[in-house]
């Protein structure tokens, strides 16, 4: 029979029990069992219906799976990941449907606003990404622990406390099969923008915690950082005359 996580959580005598078939299981492979690893798990075991789904013949098998999972989502977080380009070509029919509306735009500027589409959507693949690194340092301090790699599903962020939040960029980013696991969930959802006003929620985390580190400004900070020292995390093509833009400007 495959085991999963879930399987093991209903059939653990106890939740330490649980955690110390993980336990084991790194020792045996050379890796320490982390405070992260024990809040997220120890979520998995309380709600068994959010472990994720992966399945192998034993319980030592399954615990290296989770970590290897885990670990390789951590690994290649934004800041040190090297994104794909474009695996699509621009439709042409795209700048003619615009040139039929704005007449005067010339070959050359219909080029950039494909390029500059093309651009935009690169940066808004890794926007997800760049906010979950960034809340991963700055909750830090207050006891959560990013779920990297899905290794609880449906949640970004597990605290210490138990406690589980979904993140999302903006209102608008959440389909409803994500929103419809919430239902009978102890899941608390949070979003950096609301999507028609523009207004920003950080308060949600500086009112919790008695802070101001939470912010636009300091997620900007943290983007900027980011992308100078790992400008590879935005993929750009090399056709993109966007690059001789900032070329010039540099």
């Amino acid at each position: 029979m495959l085991i999963t996580i879930e399987i093991l959580a209903n059939h653990s005598e106890s939740e330490e029990a649980f955690l110390k078939i993980f336990r084991d299981a790194f020792f045996q492979i050379g890796q320490p069992f982390l405070e992260a690893h024990r809040a997220i798990l120890s979520a998995c075991y309380r709600n068994p219906g959010l472990s994720p789904s992966m399945k192998a013949g034993t319980p030592e098998a399954v615990a290296i799976t989770w970590l290897k999972k885990y670990c390789n989502s951590y690994n290649n977080r934004i800041s040190r990941r090297i994104s794909k380009l474009p695996g699509t070509v621009a439709d042409p029919i795209i700048s003619t449907i615009i040139n039929a509306r704005l007449k005067d735009l010339t070959i050359e500027h219909l080029e950039q606003i494909k390029y500059a589409h093309r651009l935009s959507m690169s940066a808004e693949n890794i926007q997800g990404l760049l906010l979950e690194e960034f809340l991963a340092e700055e909750l830090s301090d207050y006891g959560w622990y990013c779920c990297w790699g899905e290794s609880i599903r449906h949640v970004d962020f597990c605290n210490i406390d138990g406690s589980l939040l979904q993140v999302k960029n903006r209102s608008n980013s959440e389909n409803s099969s994500s929103a419809r696991v919430r239902i009978n969930q102890p899941i608390d959802k949070w979003f950096r923008v609301d999507a028609k006003s523009g207004r920003y929620y950080w308060s949600y985390f500086n009112d919790k915690y008695n802070t101001d580190r939470f912010s636009e400004e300091s997620f900007a900070v943290f983007v900027q950082r980011t992308l100078n020292g790992n400008p590879d995390a935005l993929a750009v093509e090399e056709d993109n005359p966007w690059q001789d833009f900032s070329d010039l400007s540099s």
